[in-house]
């Protein structure tokens, strides 16, 4: 990210998380950042392109926090588990304006579709950082299904003023463990299905 691509997110998500995603405007942004309208727009074009480098921000703390060696003691909800309260530490000084963002998206299904890949593309982040794979059907199907488990949890964590975040952390844990035991027979006709993709074809 470029300085000033950076000094233009630091701005966007001050202004929103004071004004609301639709009163802060691209010239509130240049005007907060320092920037140039034009400087602006080659480095962010649109609010969804800061949207983008936002979440990419908090991807990359939450993947800087990955062990580099996966703890063979760990199951995947746990290590799902702590990947998530990461990014919800991440998440937690921009709390205003990810509130922001969300109700946005809610009231606009323009700006919902288009922020719906930039989203799935976090997730898949998360996966990896899980070590969990993000690719083909079945990581298609995680994507989403973890998607909305953050979209749930993110409602406690709004209101959580826990010191620890206690509350985000039950209700993710209780998320967690209701898509495992709705995810385990996928995941076998899955496996199932790979294998059958395998086998050589009779001639």
């Amino acid at each position: 990210m470029t300085v000033e691509s950076d000094r233009a997110l630091e701005a966007f998500l001050r202004l929103i998380g004071e004004k609301g995603f639709e009163a802060a405007t691209l010239r509130d942004v240049a005007e907060a950042s320092g920037l140039g309208l034009a400087e602006l727009h080659r480095v962010h074009p649109d609010k969804v392109s800061l949207i983008r480098a936002f979440m990419a921000r908090i991807d990359a703390e939450v993947l800087g926090g990955a062990p580099k060696q996966r703890d063979p003691e760990e199951t995947a909800r746990d290590r799902l588990f702590d990947v998530m309260m990461r990014r919800y530490d991440s998440l937690r000084p921009h709390r205003e304006a990810v509130r922001a963002i969300r109700r946005a998206a809610r009231r606009d299904p323009i700006l919902a579709l288009a922020l719906g890949p930039v989203f799935a593309r976090s997730m898949a982040a998360m996966l990896e950082a899980a070590a969990l794979p993000s690719e083909g059907l079945a990581g298609l199907v995680r994507q989403h299904g973890l998607l909305a488990i953050h979209y749930d949890v993110s409602r406690v964590f709004d209101q959580d003023d826990t010191m620890d975040l206690s509350k985000t952390m039950a209700a993710l844990d209780n998320r967690l463990k209701t898509a495992e035991r709705w995810a385990q027979p996928f995941e076998r006709f899955a496996s199932s299905a790979q294998r059958d993709d395998r086998r050589p074809l009779a001639p």
